[in-house]
Formats: C-alpha cells, sequence, structure tokens
C-alpha cells in the first residue's frame, strides 16, 4: 500500500485541522468539560462542514473517502482532544447503518444523523451485555452498557444484543432508555445506559450475525487507534518544544540524552500506530475483510501498549508540571489512558491475536 496521502485525503485532514484548531482550543476544552464534555457546537460546525458521513458513499451522502478519510479525520481530532464523539457516531453508527441497514433505515436515519439533527452513538463494550427475549416479532431487551460516549445527549443507540445464540444489531431511541451520566478518565461525555424493558420492533433490527457485530468492532478499534495517532503526535511535539526551550543547568533539556532518547521511542511508537492504523484501514476500503480483521487488531494493540507509554513518557518528561492536571500535556495523558482501555486492553488484544493466528510448528520441529 501507499502511505501517501492522496489529494482528497490531504483535503480532509487540511478542513479538520483548520476547524478542531480553532474550534477546540484548551480554554474552549475546558469550559466544554466542566459543562458535561459534549461540545455542541463543535458538533455543529462538523455537521455543517459534511465532516460527519465523510467516510460514507457519495449515494450515501459521504465524501466516498471510506474508513481511511475516517481515520485521517479522527487523527486531527486526537491532536486537540476535542471533546465530541466523533469515532463512536461513525464507526460505530454511521457506517453500520449504511453498511447493513434497510433502504428504508439508510433513508430515515442518515440524512437526520449527518445534519447533526439526530445524535446516533453506538453502546459498544468488550463483551456483549444486553439480552433479549422473543415477544412475539419484537425482542425485549434486559441488561446496561455503563460507559457510553455522548450517552446522555444521544438520541439514538446502537447497541449488540443476544437473543440465545444469535447476535443482533439494533437501534433503540434513548426516550425509552433509563440514561445517567458517568465520569470517566478524559473527561468526556459518557453515561451508563440501562436497556431493560425496552421493545425493539423488526424495523429497528440492522443486523442479524456475529459477522456484522465484528465488522462493526473492527471499525472501532481502527477509529480509536486513529484518534490515539492524534493523541501521541501531538503530545510528542508539545514535549518535544517544551523540552527545548526548558533550559537548566544552562542549557536546553532536550540536550540531555535519557530526554532525547524517551522521545526517540515515543516517536516510534507514534509510527507504529500510525502506520498500522493506516494498514487497516486500507484493507477495510479494499473490501480484504479477512486480513482486516487481524490488522485491525494489532493496531488497537499498539494504541493500547505504544500509545501509553507515549503518553507516560510525554508527561514525564515535562518533569514536575507534568503532573498538574489542570496543565494541557496531562489531559493527552488521560485521553490516551481512556483510549488504551477502550475497547480491548493490550494484553487481552494480544490473547485474542493469538487466538486469531494460525498455529505454528514449534522451533526446531521438521517442515
Amino acid at each position: 500500500m501507499d502511505f501517501d496521502l492522496n489529494d482528497d485525503l490531504d483535503a480532509v485532514r487540511e478542513l479538520a485541522a483548520k476547524i478542531f484548531a480553532d474550534r477546540a482550543t484548551v480554554n474552549r476544552v475546558v469550559a466544554v468539560e466542566k459543562q458535561g464534555g459534549f461540545d455542541a457546537d463543535l458538533w455543529r460546525v462538523l455537521a455543517e462542514a459534511d465532516l460527519l458521513g465523510i467516510c460514507l458513499s457519495e449515494k450515501d451522502g459521504g465524501a466516498g473517502v471510506g474508513v481511511t478519510g475516517m481515520a485521517v479525520l479522527l487523527e486531527e481530532l486526537g491532536r486537540q482532544v476535542a471533546p465530541v464523539p466523533l469515532w463512536n457516531v461513525l464507526a460505530g453508527g454511521v457506517l453500520p447503518v449504511a453498511q447493513f441497514g434497510s433502504e428504508d433505515q439508510r433513508n430515515r436515519i442518515l440524512p437526520r444523523v449527518l445534519d447533526g439533527s439526530t445524535l446516533l452513538v453506538g453502546a459498544f463494550d468488550d463483551t456483549v451485555s444486553v439480552t433479549a427475549t422473543r415477544r412475539g416479532d419484537d425482542l425485549e431487551l434486559t441488561g446496561e452498557v455503563v460507559s457510553v460516549p455522548a450517552g446522555a445527549q444521544a438520541d439514538l443507540v446502537l447497541v449488540p444484543v443476544k437473543e440465545a445464540d444469535q447476535v443482533h444489531l439494533v437501534l433503540v431511541p434513548t426516550v425509552h432508555l433509563s440514561v445517567t451520566p458517568v465520569q470517566v478518565t478524559s473527561r468526556e461525555s459518557h453515561a451508563s445506559i440501562v436497556f431493560t424493558g425496552a421493545v425493539v420492533t423488526p424495523q429497528d433490527i440492522l443486523a442479524s450475525g456475529a459477522d456484522a457485530l465484528q465488522w462493526t468492532l473492527r471499525r472501532l478499534r481502527v477509529a480509536l487507534a486513529a484518534v490515539s495517532v492524534g493523541v501521541c503526535a501531538q503530545a510528542l511535539s508539545t514535549t518535544a518544544k517544551y523540552t527545548s526551550e526548558r533550559v537548566q543547568f544552562g542549557r536546553p533539556l532536550s540536550t540531555n540524552q535519557a530526554v532525547a532518547l524517551r522521545a526517540a521511542d515515543a516517536y516510534l511508537d507514534t509510527e507504529a500506530i500510525r502506520v498500522c492504523t493506516q494498514r487497516a484501514a486500507w484493507l477495510m476500503d479494499e473490501g480484504r475483510e479477512d486480513e482486516a480483521e487481524i490488522a485491525a487488531v494489532v493496531a488497537k494493540w499498539w494504541a493500547s501498549r505504544g500509545g501509553l507509554r507515549v503518553v507516560h513518557a510525554t508527561q514525564h518528561l515535562h518533569g514536575g508540571i507534568g503532573a498538574d492536571v489542570d496543565y494541557p500535556i496531562h489531559r493527552y495523558f488521560l485521553w490516551g489512558r481512556q483510549l488504551a482501555f477502550t475497547l480491548g486492553t493490550a494484553d487481552a488484544l494480544a490473547a485474542e491475536l493469538g487466538d486469531r493466528l494460525p498455529s505454528a510448528p514449534p522451533i526446531g520441529a521438521p517442515a
């Protein structure tokens, strides 16, 4: 694959970078955090800029830049730690509706999501925690998803549910649900949603089968990894500037070998996340889902393991000021941790990867 961005992707990056830089300044992010962690004004601007469906085909109202375009967009979000649930809405809502939805579902939902009038979020966790019981043609739900991005602001939730040995992706209006805001590490808006008692009709079942769930999880993990690229890249850039300007014992901190080497390791981790994320996104856009299955796990593993190393290193290299919870670098540390533990820790992902890879013969065994 070619890791260079084409003209369309460059245009996406430039537009996203300008919007997030203008609308997600440090002071604005701090103010939004104090008001619940969801920037409704920024969300409106993203809708007006036609960025909420950018990864969709043109016939579905998008720009046709696919999952690769989504990754480029989310990297810029991560650079500014912008408090909007864009990764979740795109990968856990918009893309599954476009892929699996009936013509009626696509026509009914996508236009309202893309223009910002309806907030559709995904309620996905490490396990399928909501069960369904058949009531004629309908499904009655039981269970809770303990942390849903922007769950308190959402109008519609896409959630996986288990009925006996079958898995469905279902759409549930939040008006029928019990929603309780919860605090999370990144200070963004999250909520616990209780689905018990909600009834889903056949027209609200988006897809059935484990394949649909895995298809969506792949994109969610790549989306998280893409945000991690931006978080790590900006944290490292900020740290490079700080250590180059901070003088101790008559010379900049960056001239100390230990500082330079740790920053270099953080750079390598950041680039590893970037190339693995780009490859996974490219495989999806090429329709090579079997290969993308493993590539997505690898990308998220790097975001969980390498991403944690980067935000720990960048905070540490700021010295005492890095421990100040009000100093900007600390926010990147918090976001890095939130991303690392969402939809799979590094150890859990490594175990999953081991299960998915074909078994190799012991070293020294006959071919």
